[in-house]
């Protein structure tokens, strides 16, 4: 089931805490009070209609988020602000700051659908929250899809 985004300090935020282990946002050891984070990924959160593209600025090299920054523009003919946000633990898992998601339409409560790849989170919302023909999960599977090309060479 996806997780809301809620209020959190000035903003609004997202748990993340499957997806990001997936995407090797985070890493954790295992110790006897259960597991330690031993890396959390600073990343940039890029705004387009309908969706955000988390990136890890330290697994992703600048030519790839480049590359991944204008297809998202071209395929949803929309950019808006990029900001730096750092994976936080929230409870038992993590939480992700989106200070960038009412530029793509996202608002408390709104649930979002993940996908994940090597050092990148994509959020996309569901087509009424873009004013265009594009569709927000088909262009995260296509950007997913991207990555996992350049993370492969």
């Amino acid at each position: 089931m996806a997780n809301a985004i809620k209020e959190s300090g000035d903003g609004v935020a997202l748990q993340i805490t499957k997806p990001a282990r997936e995407a090797g946002l985070v890493e954790e050891t295992d110790d006897s009070d259960g597991k330690t984070a031993t890396y959390r990924a600073t990343t940039r959160v890029h705004a387009f209609d309908g969706l955000l593209l988390v990136v890890d600025v330290d697994e992703v090299d600048p030519e790839n988020e480049a590359d991944l920054v204008a297809t998202a523009a071209r395929d949803t003919s929309s950019v808006y602000r990029t900001m730096e946000a750092t994976v936080q633990i929230a409870g038992h898992g993590y939480q992700l700051q989106l200070p960038t998601a009412t530029d793509a339409g996202f608002q408390k409560g709104d649930k979002p659908t993940t996908v994940t790849a090597p050092g990148i989170l994509i959020l996309a919302g569901s087509r009424e929250q873009v004013a265009g023909d594009s569709r927000p999960t088909r262009v995260a599977d296509d950007l997913a899809t991207i990555r996992h090309e350049y993370y492969s060479e």
